[in-house]
């Protein structure tokens, strides 16, 4: 679990956290296998024995103190009795995890009886859109392959299909057999029988490890629908336009209560690949996708706006439908055309899924992805509970979970991986702040519950072998984090205990959750005068700047932080985010699917990958084999003064090796595979959760358009063409001057 607060050193008090104009709060990576400084958690059993609170409901932890007949809670210090089980637990302290250190990992006891437990198989169903083309279907195929060399022993697959019918595929006879049952075209209308009455379920699922050639047969037989099909099968559609029958509302509806009844027997978590190749169009939860063209009709309307809330409530409705069947979605569309991903993006991340998008076919990372994707451990029905001490209390919570309808700072996460990131922002409980002259310090202790799916061989390592021969067990198990911080004496310290890329983060989605509810045009403006409010204070704070008579600011304005490094990142940060496809208008050609896509790929990002996604690393190289300089600033002023051959361009999603046109020649182009270089790229790659793109550029021979794309330095903030002082300069003077404005 990986914690990462804005400030290490907290405001005292809410006139302090104002002055400060930085937001205050943290990240949470609560699956990481280790901290943010790399220490792994102390293991133990028994987490339904650790004491609680009785007034906070805080676990006991290395910061309490400890009595003989009672210990008093770090957070809100009640003094608390202890039973004669914990009594004797704590005569024995080396033995207990929550005694050795403040970040412990739990073992708890399952509900249910031991045979339940066991009935644990990993299910898996991909769900593919014949509405399609065969590269998409080819496509599709290389990934299901890679999933199936991914997939852990002895779990479930299903194949179905949709269109303007489901398809079900029994794998499990000489010859993959297929039912189909067609999806009628009125919204209003259902299926004509329940899909357990067109193939029973234990025929549909199949395991893997037997019938991993047949399911490969059941793959090679995947042909896109004809034409003549779609017009048969498809009624006519808005307006009677034709529409191309791709009924995916009515057969994910169906998919999920087709799965959901073996939920709690068969399995404890199903996860569904959806595929699809454009916008559903046919039966229940069809899309209009004519919103994308009559964008700019709508008078008066954020153009941007317009396109980022969704068209109707079905997918978020769906997401519980799945979630209430045990079911998580992870969606991979692979499309140009307008799909409304606004709309149905509530189906993967309200269900614990991810979002993918590939704009082509040709060179996508999908099959990696997928394989990735399924190769690292997750866990599921995941509860998070953030407690402070009583001076202080959570604020917004920001991440893919859904809020508890009875508890306060309670999250519900359905799937959880090793990278997915969630976000808090604190507000002061009232205005007296933290007490100056006090031992006592400001508290936080983070409870994340989690259950993981053992596979056999991992039960008969801990000699359970023989109860659970060939079957797969559930472990349910508590992870709790207590962090003790300072409380900063005055502003200077506040301002050196700053992580930009924890700020980053927390700012990423604030302007993500504007965007959202006032449009793109209001999150630029929410970043803009956040940094002019940021950089004001900061020069009011050390003293930077007289007012005169009249009320007039003299002195030059700081905006590059001078006297602060922890801040001097900050002001390329938001202005590369101000660049960033997140935040650019679509007249610069960003494409509404793509805004969406990143929004929820930023939402989960832990600090440093958001860095690289918002910001690129760029690095120089004398030869492949020798780093000539760590980090350039991204302008094509710092290629040229470097005077390096080679430089690497890492912007999470993408990694660019770029030889300049001036590159000796006999420098081996692409760079060889046991070079430092590559080694480099490699382990990028592996520490990643998804698989970025890797390009190789030739410069004077190769299009370089896509790398030049990345040095925003020299590019206007608002993408209206080249300022008269280019880029990035001119930005921090516009700062400037709106910092005079608002310092009047």
């Amino acid at each position: 679990m990986a914690v990462r607060a804005t400030v290490s050193r907290f405001p005292s008090d809410p006139d302090a956290q104002e002055a400060s104009g930085l937001p205050w709060g943290v990240t949470v990576t609560p699956f990481a296998t280790k901290d943010e400084n790399g220490a792994a958690p102390v293991y133990g059993s028994d987490g339904h024995m650790l004491p609680r609170c009785e007034n906070c409901y805080a676990y006991f932890n290395t910061y309490c103190e400890l009595e003989q007949w009672a210990w008093t809670c770090s957070l809100r210090g009640s003094l608390n009795g202890l039973s004669s089980q914990a009594i004797a637990r704590y005569s024995h302290p080396q033995s207990c995890a929550e005694m050795i250190s403040s970040f412990i990992d739990l073992d708890l006891p399952l509900e249910g009886s031991e045979e339940e437990t066991m009935q644990a198989r990993p299910v898996y169903v991909a769900a593919v859109d014949l509405s399609s083309s065969e590269e998409f279907l080819e496509l599709t195929r290389s990934a299901l392959l890679a999933a199936l060399e991914a997939v852990p022993s002895g779990a479930l697959f299903g194949l179905a299909t949709f269109s303007h019918k489901i398809g079900l595929y029994d794998v499990q006879g000489a010859i993959p057999v297929v039912k189909n049952v067609f999806i009628p075209s009125d919204t209003e209308d259902t299926l004509s029988l329940e899909l357990e009455d067109v193939m029973p379920l234990s025929q549909f699922l199949a395991p893997v490890e037997t019938f991993k050639e047949n399911i490969t047969s059941a793959l090679e037989t995947l042909r896109p629908t004809t034409s003549w099909e779609r017009t048969a099968g498809a009624a006519q559609g808005l307006d009677g336009v034709l529409m191309g029958g791709r009924g995916f509302g009515l057969a994910m509806e169906y998919l999920f209560n087709y799965l959901g009844s073996e939920y709690g027997n068969t399995f404890a978590l199903a996860r569904v690949f959806a595929f699809l190749s454009g916008p559903p169009d046919h039966g229940a939860g069809q899309l209009d996708t004519r919103r994308y063209g009559e964008q700019y009709a709508s008078k008066g309307e954020d153009a941007d706006r317009a396109l980022l809330p969704e068209q109707t409530p079905f997918y978020k409705d769906l997401a519980a439908v799945a979630v209430q069947a045990g079911v998580c979605v992870d969606i991979f569309a692979i499309t140009n055309e307008y799909t409304d991903l606004a709309s149905l993006k509530f189906l993967s991340i309200e269900s614990g899924g991810s979002l993918f998008l590939y704009s082509s076919t040709d060179d996508s990372t999908l099959p990696q992805d997928i394989y990735r994707m399924l190769s690292r451990p997750y866990a599921f029905n995941c509860i998070m509970r953030l407690r402070t001490s009583s001076e202080f209390k959570p604020g917004h919570s920001y991440g893919h979970f859904f809020p508890d309808p009875q508890y306060e700072n309670v999250q519900h996460i359905i799937c959880c991986d090793s990278y997915a990131t969630y976000a808090y922002d604190f507000d002061f409980a009232n205005a007296a702040g933290f007490a100056r002259h006090t031992s006592e310090q400001p508290m936080l202790q983070i409870a994340f519950q989690y259950t993981v799916v053992v596979p056999p061989e991992e039960l008969s390592s801990e000699g359970l072998g023989s109860v659970s021969r060939g079957k797969h067990s559930l472990k349910r198990r508590l992870r709790i984090r207590t962090l003790q911080f300072a409380a900063a004496q005055n502003i200077n310290e506040v301002y050196d205990s700053v992580d930009p890329e924890a700020v980053l983060s927390v700012l990423v989605h604030k302007v993500i959750l504007a965007s959202l509810e006032q449009g793109v045009r209001e999150g630029r403006m929410l970043l803009h005068d956040w940094l002019v409010i940021l950089t004001a204070q900061y020069n009011e704070a050390f003293k930077l700047v007289q007012h005169n008579i009249g009320n007039s600011v003299t002195s030059q304005i700081d905006v590059e932080f001078l006297q602060c490094p922890q801040l001097q990142r900050l002001p390329r940060l938001v202005f590369a985010l101000l660049r960033n496809p997140l935040l650019r208008f679509h007249e610069e050609g960003v494409h509404p699917d793509y805004r969406i896509y990143l929004q929820c790929l930023f939402s989960a990002l832990e600090p440093s990958s958001l860095q690289r996604a918002v910001y690129p690393l760029l690095t120089s190289y004398s030869t492949p084999e020798k780093q000539a300089f760590p980090r350039h600033s991204l302008s094509r002023a710092a290629l040229i003064t470097s005077g390096s051959p080679i430089f690497l361009l890492d912007a999470f999603t993408t990694i660019i090796v770029f030889y300049s046109s001036t590159a000796d020649p006999t420098l081996p182009f692409p760079p060889p595979q046991d070079c430092l270089l590559r080694t480099t790229i490699n382990k990028m790659k592996q520490e990643r959760g998804i698989t970025p793109k890797l390009i190789f550029i030739r410069g004077g021979q190769d299009d370089a358009t896509i790398f030049e794309n990345y040095l925003i330095e020299e590019q206007d903030v608002d993408g209206s063409g080249l300022t008269s002082v280019m880029g990035f300069v001119s930005f921090l003077e516009e700062i400037s001057q709106s910092v005079v404005e608002y310092m009047k």
